[in-house]
C-alpha cells in the first residue's frame, strides 16, 4: 500500500490527502515530526519537508506539488469529469497558480507562524527549539491573515469554485490550509461571508471528513470545527 508521511497540521500534508480522498487512494498515513530528523525520514527527503509520498514500487515523491503533478498523470487523466487539474492550459494555469497561492504565499505569510508558535513549539524539546511562542510571530500572522481572507471572498464570491467552474487542486490547497487556522480558531468566518459558504461545501464532501477527525495532543479544535453547518 501507498505511504503518505505527513503531520495532521501541515497545509501542504493536508492538501495531498484530500486529493487522495478524493480520487479514493487508500494509503498508509505516518505522522512525521521533522524537527527529529529521523534518519529513516531523512533517507527518504533529505530536505526534511512534508508531505512525502511512497507509492507500492518505493518510489519517493517529496513536496506537495510534485505529488499533486505525479497523482495527476497517473489518476487524475483518468478521472474525466472528476480530474482536478483542468485539460485546458490556461485554466491549469490558473489551478496552479492559485494552488501555490495558497501553499507558498499563505503558508509564509501566515500558516507558518501561527502552526509554528501555537503548535511545533508545544511539542518540540526546547533543544530542538521548543518553548513559548514568539509574540511578534504571532501577531504578524494574525495581521496577515485578513488580506488573504479577503482575497479568498473575492475569489469565491465571482467564480462557483476557487479557481473557475470546476472543483480543483487550488480548492483543496485553499482548503487544506484554512483548515489548519480554522482548528486553531484564527479565521473570523463572520468577515468573508462567501468564503465560508465555499468552504461548508468543500468540508461537506466524504474526502474532507478524516481531516475533521484530526487532533493534535493536548490542543482541542474550536468547537465548530468538525461541524458542517457552522
Amino acid at each position: 500500500m501507498p505511504s503518505l508521511y505527513h503531520h495532521p497540521m501541515s497545509a501542504a500534508s493536508r492538501f495531498i490527502r484530500l486529493v487522495l480522498n478524493e480520487y479514493e487512494l487508500e494509503t498508509d498515513l505516518i505522522e512525521e515530526r521533522t524537527w527529529e530528523r529521523r534518519r529513516d525520514f531523512l533517507a527518504l527527503n533529505p530536505a526534511l519537508t512534508l508531505p512525502v509520498y511512497v507509492d507500492e514500487s518505493l518510489h519517493a515523491f517529496c513536496g506537495s506539488g510534485v505529488i499533486a503533478e505525479f497523482l495527476d498523470e497517473t489518476q487524475g487523466v483518468f478521472q474525466k469529469q472528476r480530474r482536478l487539474l483542468p485539460e485546458d492550459p490556461v485554466a491549469r494555469a490558473e489551478v496552479r497558480r492559485l494552488t501555490d497561492w495558497f501553499l507558498v504565499k499563505l503558508e509564509h505569510d501566515v500558516t507558518r507562524h501561527l502552526v509554528r508558535e501555537r503548535v511545533f513549539k508545544l511539542l518540540m524539546p526546547k533543544d530542538l527549539g521548543g518553548g513559548a511562542p514568539d509574540s511578534k510571530a504571532l501577531r504578524a500572522g494574525r495581521t496577515n491573515i485578513n488580506q488573504h481572507l479577503r482575497y479568498i471572498d473575492w475569489l469565491t464570491a465571482n467564480r462557483k469554485w476557487m479557481a473557475g467552474d470546476t472543483l480543483s487542486y487550488a480548492d483543496f490547497a485553499a482548503a487544506g490550509a484554512l483548515s489548519v487556522l480554522d482548528y486553531l480558531g484564527e479565521i473570523t468566518w463572520s468577515d468573508a461571508s462567501q468564503a465560508k459558504d465555499w468552504y461548508q461545501r468543500v468540508k461537506s464532501r466524504p474526502s474532507f471528513r478524516p481531516l475533521l477527525g484530526d487532533r493534535v495532543r493536548n490542543m482541542s479544535p474550536v468547537s465548530h470545527y468538525a461541524d458542517l453547518d457552522f
